[in-house]
């Protein structure tokens, strides 16, 4: 099975993310970045991870336009959909409001992998911003490795 792991990313959390979960995917995987990545060939692929970060509520436009425009190539694949983010409680809510309903309804996997704060790679707002709602004034990492793993486990089971 070729599997392609599609996937926006700001500070390198996501990307991150999404390495991690090749490496635990049967087959050849390959990755793409979005924002490096503009046109992406799903000819060639069985399967199609889906995954981005979730920026005050939102899902990174690439990821939201990637999967408009690939909707009906999309709905053809085996899916699997995540985000990143460092909200475990909006978890549920923000990826079901991320992705579009008809790709929800046949993901065979889906789910939050966690987040990261990177101050030291973060623009100034952002910064500013994530130290004023979070209350977090250094780097934090809550990556959720198991749950990567579950999700990859789900799609290797299908």
């Amino acid at each position: 099975m070729k599997t392609i792991v599609v996937y926006a990313t700001r500070y390198g959390c996501t990307e991150k993310c999404a390495g991690k979960l090749a490496e635990k995917l049967g087959g050849e995987v390959d990755l793409c970045n979005l924002k490096r990545d503009r046109v992406v060939d799903l000819s060639a692929y069985d399967r199609v991870v889906i995954g981005g970060p979730i920026y005050m509520g939102k899902i990174q436009k690439e990821v939201a336009n990637f999967c408009m425009k690939n909707l009906h190539k999309l709905k053809e694949k085996q899916l699997g959909l995540f985000i990143c983010g460092m909200l475990d409680k909006a978890a549920e809510k923000q990826l079901h409001g991320s992705f579009p309903p008809e790709l929800l309804v046949r993901a065979s996997a889906k789910g939050c992998f966690g987040g990261e704060f990177s101050f030291n790679k973060m623009k100034a707002v952002d910064r500013l911003i994530v130290k004023m709602v979070s209350k977090v004034e250094q780097d934090v990492s809550r990556i959720d490795e198991a749950r990567i793993a579950e999700f990859a486990r789900a799609l290797n089971n299908d």
